[in-house]
């Protein structure tokens, strides 16, 4: 097992927590859908992180072609993990009793839920220099304003309670993540 392989297993693991604690979520609300009323949009969050981690575990292969890991950046890779399953967790509260309900809570979360969001994309952005200037040069002039536009639209959605914005930038943020992926990473290797 090589080092790329060694971190693989430690990052897939807190990846794949958090795609538990978003599948736990569902379920808890299916069981509970009379008791606490689902929230649409909150929903669409969930489906974008989730889609969002397994596209994380599939960009993530880039990072075997690092030569020499240092301590620094296995601790970012594996930091990087962890603020992704924040905001999983704080799509799912430990006691939902607290809240009249998802909608209820998905608003009185959003400071922190947006707040980690915007910090995984400036994340990304060291992820992508680490993974070499080629690499990073390749993803062109669009990834550094879509990060920038990201960061912005979170800042908005931390100060808002508006639910037309964050209906359109949950949807909007949902297509371009696929049209990102499929366009950019539809092949590995």
């Amino acid at each position: 097992m090589d080092m790329f392989e060694y971190i693989a297993v430690l990052t897939s693991i807190i990846i794949g927590v958090g795609m538990a604690q978003l599948l736990r979520g569902v379920a808890g609300l299916i069981q509970r859908r009379r008791t606490f009323p689902v929230y649409w949009v909150h929903l669409l969050w969930v489906a974008y992180m989730f889609f969002t981690l397994v596209f994380w575990w599939w960009w993530e292969f880039r990072l075997g072609s690092i030569e020499i890991w240092t301590f620094n950046i296995y601790f970012f890779v594996v930091f990087y993990a962890f603020v992704l399953f924040m905001v999983c967790a704080l799509l799912f509260p430990v006691n939902i009793e607290d809240h009249e309900g998802f909608k209820d809570y998905f608003y009185s979360m959003r400071v922190w839920l947006f707040g980690l969001l915007a910090f995984t994309y400036a994340l990304d952005l060291v992820d992508s220099l680490l993974k070499g200037r080629e690499y990073f040069l390749n993803l062109g002039p669009e990834y550094l304003i879509t990060t920038a536009i990201q960061i912005s639209l979170c800042a908005v959605a931390i100060w808002t309670r508006n639910e037309r914005y964050h209906t359109v930038f949950a949807l909007g943020m949902i297509a371009y993540q696929i049209s990102w992926a499929l366009r950019m990473f539809n092949t590995v290797g």
